[in-house]
Formats: C-alpha cells, sequence, structure tokens
C-alpha cells in the first residue's frame, strides 16, 4: 500500500514540476506552496502559448501544471473541437456514463462577513431567517420527494444563529432521511469537523472565492472571512476530521479568469497528494445577480468556460466537476456531455425556498442589525408555501429535477440520485 501510494504522490509532484525531494513533503501545508507557486510565468504561458505549445500538451497522456496553463491559451480556443473530445473520452473513461444529482438547502442567511458580490452580506438590507431542526428536515423531506439523497447544507457564517452545536442537531436529523450531506458553510476548527462528520456530513465545500490575494482583500470588508489563508487551509483541516469529500473552486467574476483556474489546479493537485482518501471535486461558478447589485469585475465567456472544464478534465482525469444552476438550461444542456459529473436541479438560494418554511418569521437586517418592518410593507407577508427571505444569488436553470433528469437520459446518460449509503463501512 505504501509503494502505490508513493508511486501516487510521485507521479502528483511531476504534474507540478516540483522536485520530490522536500524534507518537509508530508507535512507542508498549502499555504507554503500557494506562496511558492511560480504564477506570474504560468500566467503568461497560460496566455502567450503558441499553437504548437498545445499540440505538444494535447499530444500527453498525463498534463502538467504548464500542460494546463497551456490549455487555457488563446491558441487553445482552436483546438477546442479536440479538446472536448478528449475530455468526453476520458470522464466516460473513468466515471461512465453517469451524472450525479444534489440539491442545496439553505438553513440561513444572516452572515456576520462583508462581501461585496454576495446577497447575505451583513450590510444588505433584506430579509433573513435561520430554518429550526425541524423546519430544515421539512426541507429535506420535500427534496427527498422529489429523488434527491445527495444534499448540500449551506448557512451564512453567523456564531449566533448557525453555531456548531446547531449544525450537529440539522446533520444528525437530516441524515436519518439522506445518506449524502455535504456542507459549504464559514470555515471551522477540526475538532468542529470532527464533531459534523461524526454526526454524519461526509463532504465539506469551500470555494476560496478569489485566489488573488489583493482581490480578496478588497472583496471581503469585515468579519471572520477576511483571513485569506484560515479559508485556504480549510480543505486540510476538513481532510484531517474525517470528511471523504472535498470540494474547492473560485468564484469566477472577480479576478483572472486563467490566474484563478491555474490557482485551484494548483490547490486540487496538492489536495490530491496530501487528502489522497478523498474524493476531489471542482466547481466553476460565475457570479450571477444579488441583493446589493455587484457587478462582475471580470468576465468568462460561455466559450471560455467550455475550455477550462475541458482542461480541468484532461489534467485531473479522477476529480469531479460541478455544474450548477448558475448556468442557462440550454448552456448546461451542451456542457454536461463535456466534462460534467455533478449537478444540482430544481435549487433554491434562500432558506425555506422548497416549502416555505420559516417564511412566518423572517426579520430584516439593515447593516446587521433587526429593523422593525414597514406598516403595510408586502415584502413580510409571503404566499402561502412560499418564504420571503433574500436569496443568495439568482439561479438560471429553473427547472424542475425530473425534467433536468430527463433531458440527462436523453443524452444518453443515467441520473444518480444516491451513490453513497453510511452503512457500506459500517
Amino acid at each position: 500500500m505504501r509503494a502505490v501510494r508513493s508511486r501516487k504522490l510521485g507521479h502528483c509532484r511531476r504534474l507540478l514540476d516540483i522536485p520530490i525531494s522536500s524534507a518537509n513533503f508530508y507535512a507542508m501545508s498549502f499555504v507554503s506552496e500557494f506562496d511558492a507557486l511560480p504564477l506570474d510565468g504560468l500566467l503568461a504561458r497560460a496566455r502567450e502559448a503558441s499553437a504548437g505549445e498545445v499540440a505538444e500538451s494535447l499530444a500527453r497522456p498525463d498534463l502538467s501544471l504548464v500542460d494546463f496553463a497551456r490549455l487555457l491559451s488563446p491558441a487553445a480556443r482552436g483546438r477546442l473541437e479536440s479538446l472536448c473530445q478528449r475530455s468526453q473520452a476520458l470522464t466516460r473513461q473513468r466515471f461512465g456514463k453517469v451524472i450525479r444529482f444534489f440539491a442545496p438547502l439553505y438553513l440561513s442567511n444572516e452572515c456576520i462577513n462583508n462581501c461585496k458580490y454576495c446577497g447575505f452580506s451583513r450590510d444588505n438590507p433584506i430579509l433573513r431567517v435561520t430554518l429550526t431542526v425541524a423546519e430544515a428536515l421539512e426541507e429535506t423531506r420535500a427534496l427527498r420527494a422529489q429523488g434527491f439523497r445527495n444534499i448540500l447544507l449551506v448557512a451564512g457564517e453567523h456564531p449566533k444563529y448557525v453555531s456548531p452545536s446547531y449544525l450537529v442537531e440539522c446533520v444528525t436529523a437530516l441524515h436519518a432521511e439522506v445518506p449524502g450531506i455535504s456542507l459549504e458553510l464559514g470555515p471551522m476548527e477540526r475538532e468542529q469537523y470532527r464533531a459534523l462528520v461524526e454526526a454524519g456530513a461526509d463532504g465539506l465545500v469551500v470555494y476560496q472565492e478569489s485566489y488573488d490575494r489583493a482581490i480578496y482583500a478588497q472583496m471581503h470588508t469585515s468579519g471572520p472571512k477576511r483571513d485569506f489563508y484560515w479559508r485556504l487551509e480549510t480543505p486540510e483541516r476538513a481532510y484531517a476530521a474525517g470528511f471523504r469529500r472535498l470540494g474547492i473552486g473560485a468564484l469566477f467574476g472577480l479576478g483572472d479568469w486563467r490566474r484563478e483556474a491555474l490557482c485551484v489546479a494548483a490547490h486540487a493537485l496538492f489536495l490530491l497528494r496530501h487528502c489522497w482518501k478523498a474524493q476531489l471535486t471542482i466547481s466553476l461558478p460565475r457570479l450571477r445577480p444579488c441583493a446589493g447589485e455587484f457587478q462582475p469585475l471580470t468576465h468568462i465567456h460561455e466559450r471560455d468556460l467550455v475550455q477550462l472544464v475541458c482542461a480541468f478534465r484532461l489534467l485531473l482525469p479522477d476529480a469531479g466537476l460541478v455544474l450548477s444552476t448558475r448556468e442557462s438550461a440550454k448552456f448546461r444542456d451542451g456542457l454536461i456531455p463535456l466534462g460534467i459529473t455533478m449537478i444540482s436541479a430544481g435549487s433554491h438560494t434562500e432558506p425555506g425556498g422548497y416549502t416555505g418554511a420559516g417564511g412566518a418569521k423572517t426579520h430584516r437586517t439593515e447593516r446587521g442589525r433587526i429593523v422593525p418592518a414597514a406598516v403595510g410593507a408586502s415584502e413580510w407577508a409571503p404566499v402561502p408555501g412560499t418564504t420571503n427571505a433574500t436569496v443568495q444569488f439568482q439561479i438560471a436553470d429553473d427547472r424542475p429535477p425530473e425534467e433536468v433528469a430527463q433531458l440527462v437520459r436523453q443524452l444518453g446518460y443515467e441520473p444518480v440520485w444516491k451513490d453513497w449509503d453510511a452503512a457500506l463501512t459500517a
């Protein structure tokens, strides 16, 4: 076993073009590796690679980070058809013709962070609510009735409303209903994560948002999320706590998309070496409209995103690639066969979105303070069965899950609602 692991780790080191002889290879945090990344050189290759260099990288069975950079270049656009064909073939070889389904379940939109691009940002004047455990169960059962067995619990970062004990209660209760529970929350300590794993959570998703430290500081003006490196090390703490699935990504629309992609790729390669028992997924979300009306700082077009998905597949043949309802129905339908392995469907990005749970107790906050309702304000009176809580962002594909599943079947793939049960390792 040790010899097999040594070969895997050596292969990943070669992908990054980093010598294997480092004395602290096994102990090094990604923070150290990130600070040492030759980003300027890699970005130059991503912008200036020649057609010949792109062809050379496409011909290799195993890609390095330099090859990945070349496949992000303008020159690689001319080989997009070849990229798509190889990505599709490699995905089918590694994953078969299946697409995993999941649904996000928002527990709370309370948050103490100020993030300029997020609808839940503390200072935004919005309607907020935190679901009780019983209300979260109501939402979960509604999702289960639609077929879902993989749930992603999402919440803003707030020590009062979204405490570690509250999260443990939610996971414990919900795990009795669905076998697959992943989390997308504010970064936590390892022991806090361990309690969530013991309660039944098996996956942790954390987006760095931007790997550009200057942009990160500009976007996160107050709150614990300002700590760039604490967030960067989160997947390592989650792995040490026992999570068997790790998800990372950047939010495209903040920094230069090629630079962000290079950093995500380097981070993924690090996690494959050091967190090798966990399954890894990569998400490539683009900014969507939200409360606060933040406008993207940069743009990544659909053709660029196709190129990016294919490049990630060629670099990381065994990593899951996730596509959410941030993208339009037409674009998702075309992108799914090219390298995607996991999608959401019928999503709501507000607490209580599936059943209206919690709708009667929403409150408005301004700059982090609860303010009284305006007399006769219509926003305080939701339609029965719906919620008036503010969404984190607007989705682009609002098709019901079964309609998306039928489309997946028409594409020749099998929708998979459940692919794991804790009983398998009990």
